[in-house]
């Protein structure tokens, strides 16, 4: 049943794009988009008013089905403010398969064909999700766990601490293969490391924490907005269309508002959704300067070692080395390099030169200036900034 609706959905949603190999049919939306509004009412309904193929990105923080069945309280007898709102409540595992089975389908509708899902789950829900979003033709790219470093204790003690939740990153497809990820960005911002797939950072609190006139928590599962803000920069651009099913205060077009990007918001609850659209009025946006995405590499123009050779930027019989200098090359005219008498590209050899399969030959192999060693990427970069000079 579930591949079934997966397949109805998909061939409304399908919009023309210019990656060969992939037969869409051209669709023109014929409703305006509510960019940067709040639809107020059920998520799903919601959803199918929206035009397919519209959105760049989805987060969704769905009910997490927690089945509290009693009253927590503290080894002091106070009771813990628990999740114990009726839109967290369903009366079996079913429906609640059920009402995710529906709101992903009509969320994957609603997606370009190379927009990217994530969604936010616990241990109560985030499995259930997973198999259904996999039923439905997603295609799971990770799975991120947000390690909480100040994480609700269990007062039971009957279990482990619950320090984390999940979240499922999916594209559209198993072919979305052009999907946003800024890689570079998100490297250069982690000490040049690359960003593992477990995030630390504290649950919402402080003055973050929305509250109303009694001290009370306003929304009892809202998330911090450092967790949105990295899950917009790291999948989306400026410009780019943001959706959220379940918006309840509005975290999630507080960071789109701020990071430059248009949102979506679906709230089936009036006063959360006049929370939320305060909240973001009071937002400022960064400027297009501090909003600039570095571009990455896949998406710079190809350059050949030989344009590197034509150009002058290294001269025939160049000799490189590799970065502790234990293997020496030749650069020839034609852009190849000789290792002895062995002949071929910069990646080839230097994958020979080290018995792998493969090698990526510019960042392998070093010019000698002196004691310095400079990787031949570095000419490479030259010439792109040459190349969009003359653009």
């Amino acid at each position: 049943m579930r591949i079934a609706q997966a397949g109805a959905a998909a061939s409304k949603s399908q919009i023309k794009v210019s990656r060969p190999g992939i037969s869409t049919a051209a669709l023109t939306p014929i409703r305006p988009l509510p960019l940067n509004e709040i639809l107020v009412g059920d998520c799903v309904s919601k959803l199918a008013s929206l035009p397919a193929g519209c959105v760049d990105l989805v987060f969704a923080d769905p009910p997490y089905n927690l089945q509290l069945e009693n009253t927590l309280s503290r080894p002091d007898q106070s009771i813990v403010d628990a999740v114990d709102d009726d839109w967290d409540k369903f009366s079996s595992f079913a429906d609640y398969d059920a009402f995710t089975e529906a709101w992903l389908v009509e969320a994957r509708r609603a997606m370009r064909p190379d927009a990217t899902i994530f969604v936010i789950g616990s241990y109560h829900n985030i499995f259930r999700v997973g198999a259904i979003m996999q039923d439905l033709g997603f295609w799971i790219l990770n799975d991120i766990v947000w390690r909480k470093n100040n994480p609700m204790p269990n007062f039971r003690g009957r279990r482990f601490t619950n320090a984390h939740e999940t979240m499922i990153w999916a594209s559209r497809s198993a072919t979305s293969k052009s999907y946003t990820f800024n890689y570079e960005a998100l490297k250069a911002g982690n000490e040049d490391c690359q960003v593992r797939s477990d995030w630390i950072m504290p649950i919402c609190t402080g003055a973050e924490r929305l509250k109303d006139a009694a001290g009370r928590k306003v929304h009892p599962t809202q998330k911090p907005e450092a967790l949105l803000s990295r899950v917009i920069m790291a999948a989306s651009a400026p410009g780019d269309v943001v959706l959220d099913p379940f918006f309840g205060t509005g975290t999630t077009g507080a960071a789109a508002k701020r990071l430059g990007r248009s949102y979506i918001g679906l709230e089936r609850d009036p006063g959360y959704a006049a929370i939320a659209k305060a909240r973001i009025a009071a937002v400022e946006p960064l400027s297009e300067t501090a909003l600039q995405v570095a571009p990455s590499k896949r998406s710079e123009p190809r350059v050949a070692f030989a344009s590197i050779v034509e150009a002058g930027l290294i001269a025939p019989g160049t000799p490189l080395v590799d970065a502790s200098r234990r293997h020496r090359v030749l650069v020839r005219p034609d852009g190849t390099v000789a290792l002895g008498m062995i002949v071929g590209s910069i990646h080839k050899i230097g994958a020979l030169a080290q018995g792998l399969p493969a090698c990526n030959g510019w960042t392998f192999w070093h010019v000698e200036e002196g004691a310095r060693l400079k990787p031949i990427d570095d000419l490479r970069s030259i010439a792109r900034a040459a190349m969009r000079a003359d653009n």
